[in-house]
C-alpha cells in the first residue's frame, strides 16, 4: 500500500476536505484505509472571491484567473496540514487526487454553449508546494466521450460499498444531492447514479440571508419551522425533479439566484422557509430512491447533510420501508467520503484504468479520468 491524499471542495463551499489514505490495487482489487482527515475552512475573503466567481453577474476572467492560483495554494496547504496532523512528510505521498472547485457546469449543450465543466485550483501549484504528483480535472474526460461529467463518485462507491444480496443506495448530501444505486447483483454495469436535486444549497443560502450563518447546524432552524405545503408543491414541480436520469445539476439551477427568486415570491417566517427547503431535499431524495427499493435495501447518507438531524428524520419518515443509515454507522466517514473518492479515481488514472461509470454519467465508454501533473 502507498500513501495518497484526496482533496475535495464541493458546492456547499464549507472548505477543503483532505483525506490521507493508504491505497493499493486497482479496479475490483482496490483497497483503501483512511489514515487521517481534516477540513480547512475558507477565509471570509476567499469565500467572497469564490462566490463572486460563481455569480454570472459579478464574475470575470481576471478574478477567475487569480482565484485558480489562490485556490491551488489553499488546496496545497490542506494537503500539507493533513500530512502534518498524521506525522508524515508530503514527500512520502505517492500522489494527490484533487477535484478542485467547480465554477460552472453545463451538462448538456444548449444554444451556442458546449457541454462543459470548469474546476479551478491550479494543480501545478499543488504539485510544487507538496512535491507530489497531482491528478486533477476528473470530469472533463467523461464529458469528452459524451457523459455529463457527473456524478463523479460512483466508481469509488462500487469498489468500497457493494454488499451481497443487499441493494445499497448511497446518497450524498452536499450542496447538491446525488445518489448511487449498487444493485444486489454487484455488477458495475448495472449501477445507476444521478443528482437528486438540491442538497444543502438552498438551506445554506437561506441561513446566510436570514441569520448570516453558513448553514443550519444540526437542523436547528428547520426543526423550529413549519413546512409550507404550497411552496413545497411548487418546488417538487420543478422540471429537474421530474426529469428522468441520467441527469446532473448544480448551483446554476438551485443556488443563490434560485433562492433569491423564492425569497422575492414567497413571504414566510425564516424557520418555515428553511424547514420547507429541508423537506424539499428530503422529498427529492425519497422520489429518486423509490424506484430502486427492492427487498433488503439500505440508504446510506454521507456529506454535510448527514449531520442535519432534522433532514435525516424527514428522509426516514419519507422512506419508512428502507433502512436509513449515515456513513459512520457502517464504519465510514461522511465528511471524508468524497475526498477518499478523489484518491481512488487518481489511483485508477495513474494505472491507466477507467474511473467513470457510463451507466451513471451517460458516457459512451469507460475511460481513465483526470490530467496528471508529474513531480
Amino acid at each position: 500500500m502507498v500513501y495518497a491524499i484526496g482533496l475535495m471542495s464541493g458546492t456547499s463551499l464549507d472548505g477543503i476536505d483532505a483525506a490521507l489514505v493508504e491505497i493499493s490495487g486497482k479496479n475490483e482489487t482496490t483497497a483503501v484505509k483512511l489514515i487521517d482527515f481534516l477540513t480547512v475552512p475558507f477565509s471570509e475573503e476567499t469565500l467572497k472571491r469564490i462566490r463572486a466567481a460563481l455569480s454570472l453577474e459579478s464574475s470575470d476572467v481576471e478574478k477567475i484567473c487569480s482565484l485558480n492560483v489562490e485556490l491551488g495554494e489553499h488546496f496545497a496547504q490542506a494537503a500539507l496540514e493533513v500530512c502534518k496532523q498524521a506525522g508524515i512528510a508530503s514527500t512520502e505521498l505517492a500522489f494527490i487526487g484533487s477535484h478542485g472547485q467547480t465554477i460552472f457546469h453545463i451538462p448538456f449543450a444548449r444554444e451556442s454553449l458546449y457541454a462543459s465543466t470548469f474546476q479551478i485550483g491550479d494543480p501545478a501549484v499543488i504539485c510544487e508546494r507538496t512535491k507530489t504528483t497531482v491528478v486533477s480535472n476528473f470530469r472533463e474526460r467523461d464529458m469528452a466521450v459524451g457523459g455529463q461529467g457527473a456524478p463523479i463518485v460512483p466508481y469509488s462507491e462500487y469498489v468500497l460499498y457493494q454488499k451481497p444480496n443487499t441493494t445499497r443506495l448511497l446518497q450524498n448530501i452536499g450542496g447538491i444531492g446525488n445518489i448511487t444505486v449498487i444493485p444486489k447483483s454487484g455488477e458495475i454495469t448495472d449501477m445507476i447514479a444521478f443528482d437528486t436535486g438540491p442538497g444543502n444549497v438552498i438551506m445554506n443560502e437561506l441561513c446566510l440571508y436570514f441569520f448570516n450563518q453558513e448553514y443550519d447546524q444540526n437542523g436547528a432552524y428547520a426543526k423550529q419551522g413549519k413546512v409550507s405545503q404550497a411552496l413545497l408543491e411548487e418546488l417538487m414541480a420543478h422540471p429537474y425533479i421530474q426529469k428522468s436520469y441520467p441527469k446532473t445539476t448544480g448551483r446554476e439551477e438551485f443556488g443563490k439566484q434560485f433562492t433569491t427568486m423564492l425569497l422575492e415570491k414567497w413571504s414566510l417566517d425564516p424557520n418555515d422557509f428553511i424547514a420547507t427547503a429541508a423537506m424539499f431535499t428530503a422529498k427529492s431524495v425519497a422520489k429518486a430512491a423509490q424506484p430502486f427499493i427492492q427487498g433488503d435495501t439500505e440508504l446510506i447518507i454521507g456529506g454535510g447533510g448527514s449531520y442535519n438531524q432534522t433532514l435525516i428524520a424527514m428522509i426516514k419518515a419519507e422512506l419508512p420501508e428502507v433502512k436509513v443509515l449515515i456513513q459512520e454507522e457502517i464504519g465510514f466517514s461522511s465528511e471524508a467520503k468524497e475526498a477518499i473518492a478523489m484518491a481512488v479515481l487518481a489511483n485508477q488514472t495513474l494505472q491507466h484504468s477507467p474511473g467513470n461509470v457510463p451507466s451513471a454519467t451517460g458516457a459512451s465508454k469507460s475511460v481513465p479520468l483526470g490530467s496528471v501533473t508529474y513531480y
